[in-house]
């Protein structure tokens, strides 16, 4: 093993990080090579500086006009000057502080500065190199998004234990995820990723909601069980309920408790509605954890991004800031609310005044994107097929049992004609 991982496993020795982290986890380490030296270079080589693979004239970035001349609102170094590995400092930096308003329970001192991923996926992939090896458990919501499985189960050779979140109730099914998380407990660390808003669903907790699950997590970690909490928050923001809790679970989990590490995995990509930037933000959180814990844990997952994509995009970071600081934003961003508001009303109401075929459940939804019914007697895929091919209506199986609607991207006025075709053909499905 190499010493510098060596120094940050001895950094982290004691806390909850370092007892949770994945033989890869161990392993991993920031280089003292290019990147490194090159940033030494950036702030003392004052005669010339030829550490890093790019190219200069006149000490500015050969850019292509084809290229600047169409980001005119873009000095070179923002369009095509390498990223830090762990991201813009003040693209970092501005996103905490967001996160602190988002979140006003958030303490500073509970969390780390964010790190700049290439994306949420690349974010949840990340957190299982550094936590999960093969053979480990991590506890997920049936249903899922399909990626989980991609990510934990074929990359990591872990195994998925899903635990049904909607079973017969009009919220979460609090008393089966309780024992499913206890049931874990009984057998070592707990491993879990929380999805809220979530996807397929399309539900968030309650406050109350939120209360219980805390104190689930609250008492394992009391009873001398550590705990990994992973909050895809990919969604967060799109609330439409009054009564959901409005802040990351993250808020709870990072100050909760020594044995319970927390990582928030979220960015722009669905809150500022850039999705196909590919960027994102990791964060970690532990009550048990300080300013050197944090830094050397950064250092690790800096190891696991330098080895695969070596930096995130540069541009995506400054279009970032520049579209946090833009006095519009805020405005913009109520607008495109209020549209996916109304479409989720839409459902809602058709939902309530139409009859539900019994080949059809809907499950919970309060916000995000999506919504989904359980197909009772039929298949989904087979369902998603007959509306593709027939009406022409895209729709997503989720395995055997759940169909997915993103209600997100249909039109207001199609909304009562796409769930009419959906009801019209479940019903005469389930009479086959």
């Amino acid at each position: 093993m190499n010493i510098l991982a060596k120094e940050l496993n001895t950094i982290l020795e004691g806390t909850i990080a370092g007892r949770m982290l994945s033989s890869l986890g161990e392993r991993l380490y920031f280089p003292k090579g290019i990147i490194a030296q090159s940033g030494e270079a950036k702030k003392l080589a004052k005669t010339a500086n030829g550490t890093i693979g790019m190219a200069l004239n006149g000490g500015t970035l050969m850019l292509l006009p084809a290229v600047s001349d169409n980001l005119p609102q873009f000095s070179a170094d923002e369009i095509a000057a390498y990223a830090p590995t762990a991201g813009v400092e003040e693209a970092r930096r501005a996103w905490k502080e967001g996160l602190l308003q988002k979140n006003p329970s958030l303490k500073a001192e509970h969390c780390s500065l964010p790190v700049v991923v290439p994306g949420l996926s690349a974010g949840i992939s990340y957190t299982a190199d550094l936590f999960l090896d093969s053979g480990d458990t991590i506890l997920v919501s049936d249903p899922c998004w399909d990626n989980y499985g991609l990510i934990f189960a074929d990359r990591r050779d872990a195994s998925m234990r899903e635990i049904s979140f909607f079973n017969g109730t009009n919220g979460l099914d609090l008393d089966t995820i309780d024992s499913g998380i206890r049931a874990a407990a009984n057998q070592g660390p707990v491993r879990i990723i929380l999805n809220f808003p979530n996807n397929p669903s399309g539900y968030s907790p309650t406050l109350a909601e939120a209360d219980r699950l805390t104190g689930i997590i609250r008492e394992i970690a009391e009873a001398g069980q550590d705990v990994l909490v992973i909050c895809d928050d990919a969604y967060f923001g799109l609330f439409y309920d009054e009564n959901i809790n409005k802040e990351s679970l993250f808020s709870r989990f990072s100050g909760l408790h020594e044995r319970v590490l927390a990582v928030k995995i979220d960015g722009p990509t669905k809150e500022d509605y850039v999705w196909g930037l590919r960027m994102g933000f990791l964060t970690f959180g532990s009550k048990g954890m300080n300013e050197n814990h944090y830094d050397a844990l950064i250092r690790k997952l800096m190891g696991a991004i330098r080895s695969s994509v070596s930096c995130s995009n540069t541009p995506a970071q400054y279009l970032m800031l520049k579209t946090l600081k833009d006095p519009r934003t805020a405005r913009e961003k109520e607008n495109n609310f209020f549209i996916l508001k109304q479409r989720y009303e839409a459902v809602k109401k058709f939902i309530e005044i139409n009859d539900i075929p019994p080949t059809l459940k809907p499950l919970p939804f309060n916000s995000g994107y999506f919504m989904s019914f359980r197909c009772i007697g039929i298949e989904a895929e087979k369902l998603r097929q007959e509306l593709l091919n027939t009406y022409g209506i895209g729709t997503i199986a989720i395995g055997k049992n759940y169909l997915r609607i993103a209600f997100s991207s249909i039109e207001l006025e199609k909304i009562p004609g796409v769930y009419k075709t959906i009801y019209d053909t479940a019903t005469g499905m389930g009479k086959k």
